[in-house]
């Protein structure tokens, strides 16, 4: 997750999803990593572009940026993004209910 200080929607995000994100099976296949905005990548993080807008949520395999949520578009269009290029980028399946 790239974000910056005094970004709104980065509140919101900190604010409904990020206790639970932890908890749920995409947080576990895909944990969080913090990057600040100004900072540039964590080491070892390769980007494929510049990010612009924040939150930005950036799907990483071996150091290398697979895919993007650019913005938070609220709690059930973010769950839905997700799994999406989860399925798409990765082998992440759902367990069995």
């Amino acid at each position: 997750m790239v974000e910056q200080p005094g970004c709104v929607y980065c509140g919101m995000w900190n604010e409904v999803i990020a206790p639970i994100y932890p908890k749920t099976p995409e947080g576990q296949f895909a944990p969080l990593i913090r990057a600040d905005l100004r900072a540039g990548p964590p080491e070892g993080i390769s980007f494929a572009r510049k990010v612009t807008y924040t939150p930005t949520f950036i799907l990483i395999a071996d150091g290398q940026e697979q895919a993007r949520i650019e913005g938070y578009p609220g709690e059930d269009f973010f769950w839905g993004l997700l799994d999406m290029i989860l399925q798409e980028h990765t082998e992440f399946t759902f367990p069995a209910s």
